[in-house]
């Protein structure tokens, strides 16, 4: 009777769970630098964040992900002044204009936190560089759902002047950056996230 009882609360308690998992991955999307409000993201918050990112599938145990954090107001501004200092040497004068320039340069000091995420390409390649750009991305998604259920809105960019900032985040032999992922508070309401039928990219068998 007591084994038919610990059963049914542990399937109610892990139906809670799974509902709470499946409610949190539906509602994560891209919030938007614009959308940042001021206030900061406690350090319990960004640790959180970053050690669900360890948790990532990687073959051969890997560990491929990497991030340089950009937290402070100093290394936000001046992560801000490169991108907007690239954006100005690599666009050319009929296509620059100054009110993208200061977008860029702003972007990383709405956030509250910025990181440069990078993946560490095993030095024995013992793996295709498919699975350890695939496991990277998979420590991003872990850091994405995390940070929504903290409140906390998330954005991955990939400007071309990161995936070529080996000089400028001191990168190691075999790292590379794949882009910049930006944090901060907002009070935007969530939308629906759009999705075609998984009924079209399903075929079964």
């Amino acid at each position: 009777m007591w084994g038919l009882a610990t059963f049914a609360v542990q399937f109610f308690l892990m139906q809670q769970v799974l509902s709470a998992i499946t409610q949190v991955i539906r509602g994560r999307r891209s919030v938007f630098p614009r959308e940042y409000t001021s206030e900061p993201i406690s350090r319990s918050i960004l640790d959180d964040i970053i050690e669900n990112a360890n948790y990532a599938p990687t073959h051969r145990l890997t560990e491929p992900w990497r991030f340089v954090v950009f937290e402070s107001a100093e290394a936000r501004t001046a992560l801000g002044t490169y991108l907007a200092e690239e954006y100005k040497r690599r666009t050319p004068p009929e296509r620059y204009t100054e009110e993208t320039y200061i977008k860029t340069q702003r972007n990383p000091e709405l956030a509250a936190c910025v990181m440069a995420i990078c993946m560490q390409r095993d030095l024995l390649e013992r793996i295709p560089e498919w699975e350890e750009l695939a496991s990277t991305a998979m420590s991003v998604q872990n850091m994405w759902l995390t940070a929504h259920a903290h409140g906390v809105g998330a954005y991955w960019s990939s400007p071309k002047s990161m995936l070529e900032a080996n000089v400028f985040l001191n990168l190691k032999e075999g790292e590379q950056c794949l882009g910049l992922f930006f944090l901060g508070h907002h009070a935007s309401e969530p939308k629906q996230a759009k999705r075609t039928p998984m009924t079209d990219k399903v075929t079964w068998r």
